[in-house]
């Protein structure tokens, strides 16, 4: 089954999905029923919602709403499985070649930003400040129930379902704030597109091979032009190790979207630009429409436009020089440091 939600005379509605591509219509699930409530019932639960929803509530043309992210999720973890993918974009980035030892280890992940959820269809500003903007082509596990320290195995059971995630990526800001080894933020925090709805889990285990991958077809264009493609099952891990190591010491919650990480050849400009050494094709510019096609989900599709302008901001400082030496204040118990200790 398919779950969305959409935005109709300025009203969020979570739906079933049904109808053949190009002819995908709505019915709206149960008064009070979430996307999110049944990655929590699970899919038992989910199945019989759909169900009435399909039986019961009318049908809503596709082009007649507008597509939100499928579901408002409690966190956002994304990974790094593609090993094509890290070759080029560490060339691209840093300058560095091959692919860092540390990364063969596990499926290393960093948390984004999960109110920088878009639509599939929605507009994406171009970030203050940034000049050299990137898309990423990857899919997402959306979590059932709430696990702790799982195996692969039993991670299988937390599998609600599947997504297209497109982690829109400020290169330049990255680039720089890297520096400082903690990871991207605002290269990576203005738009993420969720969508354009989750595929259940049994929908997609026709594609499941040998090794436990999902070997689905992964595209991308920029206006029409094709840039990348890709199988989902060149990941280095499976979702479900993927879950199990993010369960790793603490819990993964019903809702919880784990991303795979950018595909290889081409699912993103960065990869090409490190495997190439000059920017072909060119940064994403206002008027670029991106698209991303998964086989057995789906399509997003994202017109870029202009974004604030970095001049019209109020302005964040450059760290203040401040005295190493700390002097007690008035009224504390804080101590002064003594010289020669």
């Amino acid at each position: 089954m398919r779950l969305a939600r959409y935005e109709l005379h300025g009203v969020a509605q979570d739906a079933a999905v049904v109808g053949l591509p190009g002819e995908e219509r709505l019915h709206a699930l149960r008064a009070g029923t979430t996307v999110l409530d049944l990655a929590t019932a699970g899919l038992a639960a989910a199945a019989e919602a759909a169900a009435w929803a399909t039986r019961t509530s009318p049908a809503v043309p596709l082009d007649a709403v507008r597509l939100l992210p499928p579901l408002e999720p409690p966190s956002v973890r994304d990974f790094v499985t593609f090993e094509e993918h890290v070759e080029g974009v560490v060339r691209s980035v840093s300058g560095g070649g091959g692919v860092p030892d540390a990364w063969y280890d596990a499926p290393t992940f960093y948390f984004t930003n999960p109110h920088s959820m878009i639509g599939a269809h929605d507009d994406v500003p171009v970030p203050p400040g940034c000049r050299v903007l990137d898309f990423e082509l990857e899919v997402a596990v959306v979590v059932a129930g709430s696990g702790s320290n799982l195996s692969a195995a039993s991670a299988r059971d937390h599998v609600f379902g599947y997504t297209i995630f497109n982690d829109w990526s400020a290169r330049d800001l990255q680039g720089r704030e890297m520096q400082v080894n903690l990871g991207p933020a605002k290269g990576k925090d203005s738009a993420s597109t969720l969508g354009p709805w989750i595929v259940t889990a049994d929908e997609l285990e026709q594609h499941r091979d040998d090794e436990g991958y999902l070997a689905l077809g992964l595209d991308a264009s920029i206006d029409g032009r094709p840039v990348g493609r890709d199988l989902l099952s060149n990941a280095g891990w499976t979702f479900e190790e993927m879950i199990a190591y993010a369960s790793r010491g603490t819990w993964v919650r019903p809702g919880d979207v784990l991303a795979s990480g950018t595909c290889g050849n081409g699912g993103c400009l960065g990869e090409l630009w490190g495997r190439s050494g000059a920017q072909v094709p060119p940064p994403l510019a206002p008027g670029d429409v991106v698209r991303l096609d998964v086989e057995g989900i789906g399509t997003v599709e994202n017109r870029v436009v202009p974004g604030p302008d970095l001049a019209d901001l109020p302005v964040v400082p450059r760290a203040r020089s401040r005295e190493r030496r700390r002097h007690r204040l008035v009224g504390t118990s804080v101590a002064t440091p003594v010289e020669g200790r």
